[in-house]
């Protein structure tokens, strides 16, 4: 019905404050289901199953299991929000009955609390005995304990945004185990890279996941706890410092920075620094905290030689380029391993505003090749990043025709790659051959 009344100019506001009216108005615990139901729907970091729907909406705060007679038959809990929420048969998946449902339920006042809830929903869950008691190398076979993953996963975005006095004990009766709990082994594998980083023995402590993300309060008792060691990295040698330096959560860098026995520098297994990883992720406001610090090496490459302006300019973090450039212990034109520069990597990823940065320093070389002699012109022009190409060719000091080790020039891979428009603003230079580019040898490619 819903999808038709939004089309006829009705107000659909009037509509759901009628329907919540009516929902609040049913006897029993319909009442309590009906705004339960609505407020997974719309709050949730993802649309839920039913199946995980159902096993959300028969936690008890209290209890320390959960009960399978609170498991409502998935019709009931569908017919207590009366038709707002509508199950996606093809996902099973339950949704709003109408788009401009989130936008109404997401307003201020009209469920108030809903990230708390949530949030204490998940942990009470997460804290039940036969939670607690799966084991943690066996995430395989989790048949008939569909809100697990859920739980696992996004517990801390709800308690992130409201942290009641009963979530954070609940938080930290989690976290004091996490190392042997479920829970870490979902989560690492959620944000982990598979490719990058296998799984190992060696578990996630809690204190990350808190520094993750970035629940301050939780942090700062976990800090306090006898043991906790505040340098420990995971299996991939991340610290908790690093992965809040590199999610931006600046208070929980505030936090772990104030500690006496930090490690603001320390490496993971790749090289890279906790400055790095929040350059590369154009967090301004822990990169200027970093920057702070006499005890942080601002020019330090990773494995792969690259800095953290390198990695500032490959992702276009314009403002981070900006905070880095001002120092005088950083190099401007420091390549990665493979001679790129930073001017380089912005050029070819078409990084337009990081250029302009670069190009207005007087040390930066901006026709300096890299390993097998492409120029920032030569990177720019492979890729069609017009913006960038106008320009390197403003510059008295750029070859427009510098072919690479193997004779392509710019203007071939432009004209391979079928981007007109640098392929007109390199033919208007006279100093630039358009029968160039070793054509012999293109062929054999």
């Amino acid at each position: 019905m819903l999808q038709k009344v939004a089309t006829t100019g009705v107000d659909l506001d009037n509509v759901y404050d009628q329907t919540l009216r009516r929902i609040k108005e049913q006897k029993g615990d319909r009442s309590r289901l009906g705004m339960e139901v609505l407020m997974w729907v719309s709050h949730a970091e993802r649309p839920l199953r039913i199946d995980e729907l159902c096993r959300a909406l028969a936690v008890e705060m209290e209890a320390t299991d959960l009960d399978p007679e609170n498991i409502r038959p998935q019709d009931t809990v569908l017919e207590s929000c009366l038709g707002l929420a509508v199950l996606d048969r093809d996902t099973s998946q339950v949704r709003p009955i109408h788009y401009t449902l989130q936008g109404y339920l997401s307003q201020p006042g009209v469920l108030p609390d809903a990230h708390r809830t949530l949030g204490q929903t998940c942990l009470t869950y997460l804290n039940y005995d036969q939670v607690k008691g799966l084991p943690a190398d066996n995430v395989s076979d989790l048949e008939g304990m569909p809100f697990l993953e859920y739980s696992s996963l996004h517990w801390g975005d709800h308690a992130k945004v409201e942290l009641s006095d009963h979530a954070k004990s609940l938080a930290l009766k989690l976290l004091s185990q996490y190392e042997s709990h479920i829970s870490s082994v979902l989560f690492f594998n959620q944000i982990r890279d598979p490719h990058l980083h296998p799984l190992s023995g060696r578990p996630f402590p809690g204190l990350h996941c808190a520094s993750y993300f970035g629940i301050d309060e939780v942090v700062a008792v976990l800090i306090e706890m006898k043991g906790c060691d505040i340098n420990r990295g995971d299996c991939r040698g991340f610290t908790p410092l690093m992965l809040a330096a590199q999610r931006g959560n600046r208070g929980t860098v505030v936090l772990l920075l104030s500690e006496d026995d930090i490690h603001p520098d320390k490496r993971d297994n790749y090289g890279a620094t906790p400055l790095s990883r929040a350059s590369s992720n154009g967090h301004e406001g822990v990169v200027r905290l970093l920057l702070a610090r006499d005890d942080v090496n601002p020019d330090k490459p990773d494995n792969y030689g690259g800095t953290p302006l390198w990695w500032a300019s490959c992702m276009g973090r314009e403002g981070v380029v900006r905070l880095l450039l001002a120092r005088d212990d950083v190099n401007p034109d420091k390549p990665d391993n493979r001679g790129q520069t930073p001017l380089g990597i912005a050029s070819g990823n078409g990084n337009e505003g990081v250029v302009r940065l670069l190009l207005a320093l007087d040390d930066v070389n901006p026709d300096l090749p890299k390993n097998g002699g492409k120029t920032p012109l030569w990177s720019a022009a492979s890729e069609g990043h017009e913006g960038v190409v106008r320009l390197l060719l403003a510059r008295d000091d750029v070859n427009p025709d510098r072919a690479d080790d193997r004779g392509r020039t710019p203007l071939w891979w432009a004209s391979l790659g079928g981007y007109d428009e640098v392929v007109r603003l390199l033919l208007a230079r006279a100093d630039v051959n358009p029968d160039g580019g070793a054509i012999s040898r293109v062929l054999e490619c």
